[in-house]
């Protein structure tokens, strides 16, 4: 419904949807359900008392108690909600509040904020207020500003979203509305390339076979190109107008976040009475929102809008990560706040609490208030940007993104890496490498066999139809032919049942290259090995399906019913008729665990499929049945009973298929599929062992695969034990093999996901006490609501270990578990961006994190601590010296420096110079890739602890110190004089100190360096007030601030250099 629409209470012609608002608690939803008119001008629902059965003939009676609504009552109840994008966090009324909130909320912010306000009481002012307001004002104004632009952005792009014209089609033609008018009961006429605008069920396309292709990345992630078919009823009518023409509802289930899932009915009704015509809705009907019509045009009926599509309630918001070292610094910034208060209270407590002591205090807090520096923050957010850059523009790791910039140094502390396999290790390109069918295997090197074997089938089959008579003439050689026969025949059996089982579409290219769109990748292989054979897939649509024969006939074949493959059933099935013979064959291919009990008993499935996992392959069963014209029209009446129903579908059309088609399937074969590793992976495994990380693997394969891939991939060392948990179903197992493991604290665990669920379910905590001491776990047989589970285990091994975690997928069903851990790690693969989306980093191959965390992550670290220490000092040397100057002049609260002097001494005095500590590195690249093992000393927190914090500490006690002191004795008669030898003094210790403190010098350390002491030259020339230029130009200024000087930082250089030779740090051999 649309508000351009005219109200009118009813038509004959209408179409209806209907939506159960039960599970909604507001009491303006009709508890019984509401069918509400979506195909003209007006609104009308009917409400009954009871569902009317649609399946029963005779026994269906239209409603008789209805209620009309035009199209305003229907917006005045605000059954819908409007289909409004709004990602904006403010308005013009919550913008300042709530941004200057989200600042002051900070400890550091908030104490500088009751810092600058008290220079406005007289009692407590000192010095220029611009002196405390001004860098308060400066960080805020960044802050807001920023905040500002990106908000502005978010509300252009929702409003260029909103504004985007639709057409839609109403009982008065085409019309064009905006997408944020668009209502449920609209229909929707798409174009290709074109957004989709609200959640909507496919009426009809452009196609005859009702048939469209979406693009679905921006919603789930996904690259592949998604099919999805129209309603048939609506398809087969003669056009789009027709809609407006005919009588329907549609039923939608409640809405929810789960994209795969829908469950509908579509239910057209007929004159006189007549029992009404009901089809069954999946989501293979539906056009989410945000995704992209790929083909053709299609018309579409409105569902869901706004807050209730699938795109919205899949919009989350995980928390934001704080860094390790930024809550080791918030905790080192109370200890700052401490060391303030008590020198203070030691301030008036020497001066025996004269007076007005505690304003004083006040005055005193606000005179050390630089101990808590405003400019930390703002530099580890510079800092941490500029290693985001860095990231982003090494060529050794291309491609490679930043999405999250404000913990770049938590790739240096990592200490437990979580791995998903399958496109995040291996290549996740799928070639079948082996083909067994019980007394024959065929590997890579034989399957040109399988191509002979094919082409005397056909071959045979062709001169048997053009030769009937001597099709029983026997010859001395017999027995050979009819073991070759036999032979063929099986081989052609499974190598047709590969090219039909499958839901793969063939697709031309704009070359006049043949590629094949799926949703998996080992479906894909399947296909392009049957090519090999010369069984290629040559066309497929809704219907029917073309196979070209190695002696180049074509077979078609009927499309009966698919099953689509599923995570949970893992297996996937086609019923198929052979249109030159009508023979009716129902094929499944599936995972062995659920194969096994479907196929008919056999002795070699389970040690072949054993076999084909320990060679790294993943096993594929395929199976056949023969259906007959009666058996399958008997399935088909119940399957669609089953489709229809809305209670409980998915098991009622289970038990359907269960019953008449999944049993005594008569078992074909089997292959094994190859997932090769990636490039680097091998290398990359062993220097992160070496690295000192502990690695689980996680993967969906049989233990025995499992077990192959981590031993090829150097995941476990040549001579490691490896242990191996499964098939534990009670928790009275557990403790034995938790005891076996408490011996065996170097071996790699080997756990299937059945006793995983054990595990955690009854032994949670002893199971984890363990498994975070081993070097290894590989999780295997691992079901996706396992692998959400993963995201459980991920704040477990935080939690308890307090150690970081990292997590490193590439699909869907890794988002969980990228988004628990401390860092994830996204890889751009076969399966989409959707893991790299939701990801802090995203790289674009597995051995690319070695870098990642060896290299970046140790500058990072190292480099933040040295920054943040750094300025830490810089804020306690100048109120030592404060403090020191007042005890000396009788403990008066009288600020030493003012004005342009303290907010230079910050900005463009020392700035630079201490932030160029961004581009100091320790080691060289080559030597921190070369030797893992330094990495261990990061995981260990050295480079920013309390003692590195104390230390540093102690040395700005010492130099606060000593250049006060000897500036107070070398002065001569004027006050001035203090000043000027001090801070000069102090302004040369803190380049000398950035100096001492580098490790490798870049030409813009040096630069800085040089630009420091020539503004702060240049300065004291205007600064009159400040300096004497008389005395300043005079050999004794220069010999008493080098002086002190030497004294205040040599001596800590000379230190430095005896504990390097005493205790040198690990990498100094190898430098």
């Amino acid at each position: 419904m649309s508000e351009h629409s005219q109200p009118l209470l009813s038509y004959p012609g209408s179409s209806k949807v209907r939506r159960p608002w039960v599970y909604s608690s507001r009491s303006d939803y009709n508890q019984s359900g509401d069918d509400f008119d979506l195909g003209g001008k007006g609104l009308r629902p009917y409400t009954s008392t009871t569902i009317p059965s649609l399946h029963e003939p005779g026994k269906y009676q239209r409603p008789t108690s209805e209620r009309y609504l035009n199209s305003q009552q229907c917006s005045s109840g605000n059954k819908y909600p409007p289909n409004v994008i709004r990602n904006q966090k403010y308005n013009v009324a919550t913008f300042l509040p709530l941004v200057l909130y989200e600042q002051f909320k900070f400890f550091f912010n908030l104490y500088f904020l009751l810092v600058a306000l008290s220079q406005f009481i007289p009692a407590l002012k000192i010095g220029y207020i611009v002196t405390y307001v001004g860098p308060l004002c400066f960080v805020l104004i960044v802050t807001i500003s920023k905040e500002a632009y990106d908000d502005w952005k978010r509300h252009k792009r929702d409003q260029e979203a909103n504004s985007q014209q639709y057409e839609i089609l109403t009982q008065d033609g085409y019309q064009f509305i905006p997408s944020a008018k668009i209502k449920v009961g609209d229909m929707v006429v798409l174009k290709k390339d074109q957004r989709i605008p609200a959640d909507l069920i496919l009426l009809r396309t452009s196609e005859s076979n009702g048939a469209c292709f979406i693009r679905t990345d921006q919603l789930d992630g996904e690259t592949d190109w998604k099919l999805r078919l129209a309603v048939p009823t609506c398809q087969k009518l003669p056009n789009d107008n027709n809609l407006q023409q005919i009588e329907a509802s549609v039923y939608a289930d409640a809405p929810h976040k789960d994209i795969h899932n829908f469950l509908g009915t579509f239910t057209r009704y007929f004159p006189n009475n007549m029992p009404p015509q009901v089809e069954a809705l999946s989501v293979e009907n539906t056009l989410w929102t945000n995704t992209v019509l790929a083909s053709g045009t299609a018309v579409g009926l409105v569902v869901y809008t706004g807050k209730e599509t699938r795109a919205v309630m899949n919009t989350s918001h995980p928390e934001t990560k704080v860094g390790l070292l930024d809550m080791e610094m918030n905790r080192m910034s109370k200890i700052l706040c401490a060391v303030t208060f008590v020198l203070s209270l030691v301030m008036i407590a020497l001066n025996q609490f004269r007076g007005a002591w505690y304003i004083y205090l006040f005055r005193f807090l606000i005179l050390f208030s630089s101990i808590i520096p405003i400019s930390l923050r703002v530099n580890l957010d510079m800092g941490k940007t500029f290693y985001s850059y860095q990231i982003t523009k090494d060529k050794q790791i291309p491609d490679t993104i930043v999405r999250t910039s404000t913990i770049p140094e938590e790739l240096g502390r990592i200490e437990y890496l979580l791995s998903d396999k399958t496109g995040t290790l291996t290549q996740n390109e799928m070639e079948l490498k082996k083909l067994h069918m019980g007394t024959m295997s065929y590997g890579d090197d034989s399957m040109d066999e399988v191509l002979r074997h094919l082409s005397t089938y056909y071959e045979r089959q062709q001169s048997t139809a053009e030769n009937s008579v001597n099709r029983t003439k026997r010859t001395p050689s017999f027995s050979n032919t009819k073991a070759r026969r036999d032979i063929a025949t099986r081989i052609q059996d499974i190598v047709q049942a590969l090219a039909l089982c499958h839901n793969v579409t063939p697709v031309d290219s704009d070359d006049g290259s043949i590629t094949y769109q799926a949703s998996s990748p080992d479906e894909v292989a399947i296909v392009r090995w049957t090519e090999k054979v010369q069984m290629p897939l040559v066309f497929r649509d809704l219907n029917s399906m073309h196979i070209r024969t190695p002696g180049g006939s074509t077979l078609e074949f009927e499309i009966l019913q698919v099953f689509p493959f599923t995570s949970e059933s893992k297996r996937m099935g086609i019923i198929v008729r052979n249109k030159s013979t009508n023979e009716i064959n129902f094929y499944m291919k599936g995972a062995d665990v659920v194969m096994a009990k479907i196929v008919q008993y056999n002795d070699w499935l389970d040690e072949e499929c054993g076999n084909m996992a320990r060679e790294g392959l993943r096993t594929l069963v395929i199976g056949r049945k023969r259906l007959t014209e009666e058996t399958y029209r008997m399935f088909e009446r119940k399957y669609h009973e089953a489709k229809v129903s809305i209670h409980d579908r998915n098991t009622a059309v289970q038990s359907v298929i269960s019953s008449i088609l999944e049993h005594d399937l008569e078992l074909l074969g089997l292959t094994g599929v190859e997932d090769k590793l990636q490039n680097g992976v091998k290398n990359t495994l062993e220097l992160l062992r070496n690295a000192g990380l502990k690695i689980w693997m996680l993967t969906g394969d049989k233990i025995e695969t499992a077990k192959c891939i981590s031993v090829s991939s150097k995941l476990v060392h040549r001579n490691q034990n490896i242990h191996i948990i499964s098939k534990l179903k009670h928790p009275s197992a557990v403790p034995d093999e938790l005891d076996i493991l408490r011996v065996q604290s170097e071996s790699c665990l080997i756990i299937d996901g059945e006793s995983l669920q054990v595990c955690l379910d009854f032994w949670k905590t002893e199971f984890i006490e363990l498994a975070v001491r081993l070097p290894v776990v590989v999780c295997c047989r691992c079901s996706p609501t396992q692998k959400e589970r993963l995201a459980d285990i991920t704040r477990l091994i935080r939690e308890y270990t307090k150690k970081r975690v990292c997590s490193i997928g590439d699909g869907g069903n890794d988002v969980s578990m990228i988004q628990a851990a401390d860092v994830g790690v996204g890889i751009v693969g076969k399966e989409g961006k959707q893991a790299s989306l939701a990801a802090d980093f995203s790289i674009t191959q597995f051995s690319h994190i070695t870098r990642l965390l060896l290299w970046h992550g140790r500058n990072s670290y190292k480099r933040s601590a040295k920054l943040s220490q750094f300025v830490i000092h810089r804020g306690l040397i100048i109120s030592i010296m404060q403090a020191a100057f007042s005890a000396i002049f009788y403990f008066a609260p009288i600020a030493l420096y003012q004005g342009i002097l303290l907010v230079g001494y910050t900005t463009c005095y020392t700035m630079w110079p201490v932030f160029s500590l961004v581009l100091d590195k320790d080691v060289s690249e080559d030597i921190a890739l070369l030797y893992p093992e330094l990495y261990k000393d990061l995981t260990k927190g050295r480079s920013l602890s309390y003692k590195t914090f104390f230390t540093w500490l102690l040395i700005s006690v010492y130099q606060g110190g000593a250049i006060m002191m000897l500036a107070i004795w070398l002065f001569d008669a004027e006050f001035i004089h203090i000043v000027s030898i001090s801070f000069t003094a102090l302004i040369f210790n803190e380049l000398l100190m950035v100096a001492f403190e580098i490790n490798t010098w870049h030409p813009f350390m040096i630069y800085s360096e040089l630009a420091s002491i020539l503004i702060y030259i240049t300065s004291m020339m205007f600064l009159k007030t400040d300096f004497d230029l008389d005395f300043i130009l005079t050999w004794g200024f220069v010999w008493k601030v080098s002086l002190i000087t030497a004294v205040s930082s040599l001596p800590l250089y000379a230190f430095k250099l005896f504990s390097r030779w005493y205790a040198p740090p690990s990498y100094s051999k190898l430098t």
